[in-house]
């Protein structure tokens, strides 16, 4: 894909069309990656994004269980006192 590099200020800029930004979801920042005759922008997502509308969704699917015990049937308790 081809694209014009436009003036802002003293500085010069890329535009990135709505599509693209929707597609690898470009929010407000991205990392910017130097290699050899290359420069390659990389959305920044944020860990456990979403995380919670996730979790809720598993709720009502009943989805949410544990898939261990919490607690062993052997394990000691009285030694954490």
């Amino acid at each position: 894909m081809e694209t014009t590099i436009i003036k802002i200020g003293n500085s010069k800029g890329l535009r990135l069309s709505k599509t693209i930004l929707e597609k690898y979801n470009i929010q407000d920042k991205i990392e910017l990656i130097l290699e050899e005759e290359q420069i390659i922008l990389k959305p920044i997502t944020k860990p456990r994004q979403n995380w919670e509308k996730e979790f809720k969704k598993m709720n009502e699917k009943g989805d949410d269980q544990l898939m261990i015990d919490d607690v062993f049937e052997d394990e000691n308790l009285e030694e954490w006192n």
